[in-house]
């Protein structure tokens, strides 16, 4: 883990903290790594080395298959392990899978599994179970959002999508051995076979509860270092040391804690007082306190915080509409400001860190290496939101419904919803801001149940297409329900071609459409900021995907 600079990312930040907040600066409580008040909480005994975190608010799921949310995959690789995993360098390794092979036509893959591989409960893991859980993704009952992303380059996914799921071309020959026939060579499925949503799964958990089996701790039943042990919703769950892990006598930490806090400032306070010893939400306004301590981070992340709207509700079915209301918001006063500078101005869809051809950023290659919006020239962009909007036959926003911005409740993004309240009625156009707990508010944006929200992407791996693919017309993680046929013909290209130029090509075509017809609306790239005491914990490593990695993490005596 290394501490970045903030030299840069700090730039433009405002030396005054917002109204209200305190400002503390001091460094944590030295009080011994947050065990005796957390465990008393829980039925584990006081002398186990147990690290309390604090990732995420209450997960929606942690149901491998449907689960689309960073803190959910973050508890999730920590319960279980895919066929590969990433490692701190960002190379793909074995996990599950102690070998693998590929055939010349890059068509045919062939895992091999680990001897004696068990689940938590201390039952076989075979070939078989990776067989039912990647068909299980596939199933159109269990509606999985990442299905399409990532099974289409598989023989009979358009079946088994459609209710066949044994036709997803995935056998297992022997206990050991699993293969996976793709349709065409993918260039990227190894990171894939290293993705949270194709996590083996246990059928016989699955099937004696229902949905239910991953809402308790005691049906709860994992792969991976960690498991679950105990689970009060809103409150915290415990994960103890998996004694069936393959590689058990490599985790040093007895059991995870993670607390369920959604309000930054509670996170905050849980962390100067010791009673956690890391915190992913960190307030915003006490980001220039924090500039220069130990024992705060930045770390660049691969993805993008952008706004969706139902492009199925009017007005946002004209695509005028949606481009005037993308370039009425000043991206530099939002991410240098209003977030701290812990975000950056995002003037395209696919921001830094996503690989194009040759192995160069794919964002220098876009636009003929200029940015779509120029996010430096904002009075210009609102005039021409203005003129846009007049042209489509609204000037000065008459005519146009008062809408609501849909988000979840944590502090940067009803400060971001705030700001748009304000920057749309440059336009004439009244908002209103429903403010929706976390655990609702990814299903009902789902749904479509909203007009514009809050949305958010951070890269599962670092091919373009990645991204790209949340925008095609049949894609569960489509929450705009955006929908255009040459955007779609674009994506298709890039899955079948053979050819790495024509690939690069379509997907730079498919932004190219995106950005004209504001299928979204990009506002800032992402950042990962957030406190952890080193002083008392060791091992812990941050992803560009945006994760915690735990498994090599340690309590310092």
């Amino acid at each position: 883990m290394k501490t970045r600079s903030l030299t840069l990312l700090m730039a433009g930040v405002m030396a005054a903290s917002v109204a209200g907040c305190s400002n503390n600066s001091s460094t944590p409580s030295s009080s011994t790594a947050g065990a005796s008040s957390t465990t008393s909480a829980s039925n584990v005994s006081s002398d186990k080395k147990i690290l309390s975190v604090q990732i995420g608010p209450n997960p929606e799921t942690l149901d491998p298959a449907l689960n689309s949310a960073v803190d959910g995959g973050n508890m999730i690789l920590t319960n279980f392990e895919c066929l590969l995993v990433n490692d701190k360098d960002g190379k793909i390794v074995p996990g599950a899978a102690e070998s693998w092979e590929v055939s010349e036509d890059g068509k045919t893959y062939t895992f091999k599994l680990r001897d004696n591989l068990k689940w938590s409960d201390g039952t076989p893991l075979t070939a078989e179970d990776f067989v039912y859980s990647w068909q299980r993704v596939c199933d159109p009952n269990v509606a999985a959002p990442y299905a399409e992303t990532v099974l289409s380059m598989v023989e009979g996914y358009d079946e088994a999508i459609a209710g066949d799921i044994e036709k997803l071309a995935v056998e297992a020959p022997d206990d050991t051995t699993f293969v996976v026939h793709l349709s065409d060579p993918c260039p990227y499925f190894e990171s894939l076979a290293a993705f949270a949503t194709l996590s083996p799964v246990q059928k016989a958990t699955i099937e004696a509860n229902g949905d239910a089996w991953a809402t308790d701790a005691s049906t709860y039943v994992s792969n991976g270092p960690f498991y679950i042990t105990e689970w009060v919703p809103s409150s915290y769950i415990l994960m103890e040391k998996n004694p069936n892990y393959w590689n058990a006598d490599k985790i040093k930490l007895d059991g995870i804690k993670f607390n369920l806090i959604e309000d930054a400032n509670a996170s905050y306070n849980a962390y100067n007082s010791g009673e956690v010893l890391m915190i992913k939400d960190v307030p915003t306004e006490e980001v220039p306190s924090l500039e220069g301590r130990d024992d705060f981070f930045v770390d660049p992340i691969i993805g993008t915080y952008y706004v969706s709207m139902n492009t199925e509700k009017e007005p946002f079915t004209n695509k005028d509409v949606r481009k005037a209301l993308s370039l009425a918001i000043d991206r530099e006063y939002l991410a240098n400001t209003l977030m701290q500078g812990t975000y950056s101005p995002a003037g395209n869809f696919m921001g830094p860190g996503w690989v194009d051809i040759n192995g160069t950023d794919f964002i220098e290659n876009a636009n003929d290496g200029k940015p779509y919006i120029d996010t430096e020239n904002y009075e210009a962009n609102l005039e021409e939101a203005k003129k846009i909007l007049a042209d489509a036959g609204y000037p000065n926003g008459e005519g146009l419904p008062k809408i609501t911005y849909t988000t979840n409740d944590s502090d940067y993004h009803k400060a971001v919803a705030e700001y748009l309240q304000q920057a749309w009625k440059e336009l004439g156009i009244d908002m209103d801001v429903d403010i929706v707990e976390w655990a609702s508010f990814t299903p009902m944006r789902r749904n479509g149940d909203y007009e514009v929200a809050r949305n958010g992407w951070v890269g599962d791996y670092t091919d373009p297409s990645n991204m790209l693919d949340l925008l095609y017309s049949t894609n569960g993680n489509n929450d705009g329900k955006f929908k255009n046929e040459e955007y779609d013909k674009q994506m298709d290209i890039s899955r079948t071609t053979l050819d790495a130029q024509e690939r690069s090509d379509a997907l730079h075509k498919a932004e190219d459409i995106l950005m004209e017809e504001a299928g979204c609306i990009p506002l800032a790239y992402y950042n990962d900021f957030w406190l952890e005491d080193q002083s008392k914990v060791k091992g812990i490593w941050h992803s560009p995907y945006g994760y915690w990695h735990f498994e090599d993490a340690e309590l310092v005596e």
